[in-house]
């Protein structure tokens, strides 16, 4: 009871552990990996690709390596765990000309991680471009909704590092949504609306984005950074998400 939220209606909580409370308790939850999985997701399935999260070797669920899941699936394989502008990859540039139908297993240390932990329970792929349109595509499940920043992870211990870009995304759509905000969800709407009037220049100064910048990835954060520009809501079928379209 302590760390759930169940009094609010508007849930907000960290990586692994904020899935495994919230989860249960929710009509559906919305994962935000905004500098790579979730806008990766976003992008692919607007092209009416489809994504199949993979969990990294250590926390499967299925046991099976990557390569053999993709031959099972008959499925492309991004390049794990890094990032390609030349073959798919976690970088948004690699996805943004995906072809209609591709089927592409996508591994990721965070969202794809937390998406195979969800449960029963209906989950989507949130991030800035698709903010509003998950957020109402999220209300037809009910009006208990958790939001659950991934975060990154330290090299040195694979310990939790809170994310700017993730707080301000989940900010994002649970600005969007109407009901009672725990802390958690309050402090993630403050942040977005206050870092609201320039994402872009943020994101490229917070620790992540210049982690991208120096390895030359400052597209993927223009990309990320695109507000309230896409109507696709990806959502979690069968382990992989496919777009629904809110007009």
């Amino acid at each position: 009871m302590i760390y759930n939220q169940i009094e609010f209606d508007l849930r907000c909580e960290w990586g692994k552990k904020g899935v495994e409370q919230l989860a249960p308790i929710s009509d559906v939850i919305i994962i935000v990996d905004v500098l790579s999985f979730s806008t990766c997701v976003e992008l692919a399935t607007n092209n009416d690709a489809i994504i199949f999260p993979f969990s990294t070797k250590d926390e499967s669920t299925t046991g099976e390596s990557v390569v053999d899941y993709g031959k099972k699936l008959g499925a492309e394989i991004a390049l794990p765990m890094a990032r390609s502008k030349n073959t798919y990859s976690l970088s948004l540039q690699s996805l943004v000309k995906i072809a209609p139908g591709t089927k592409l297993v996508l591994p990721s240390l965070n969202g794809s991680t937390l998406s195979l932990l969800t449960g029963q329970t209906p989950t989507l792929a949130g991030c800035l471009r698709n903010c509003q349109a998950v957020a109402q595509f999220a209300q037809k499940y009910g009006n208990k909704i958790a939001v659950i920043p991934a975060g990154e992870k330290w090299q040195e211990d694979g310990s939790l590092r809170p994310a700017f870009e993730d707080l301000i995304s989940a900010g994002a759509i649970l600005s969007y949504l109407p009901g009672s905000l725990s802390p958690e969800a309050a402090i993630a709407v403050a942040t977005f609306q206050a870092f609201q009037k320039d994402l872009l220049s943020y994101l490229q100064k917070c620790s992540s984005g210049k982690e991208l910048i120096a390895k030359g990835f400052e597209s993927d954060i223009e990309l990320a950074s695109a507000y309230n520009v896409s109507n696709c809501v990806p959502i979690l079928t069968e382990n992989a998400y496919i777009k629904q379209e809110v007009n």
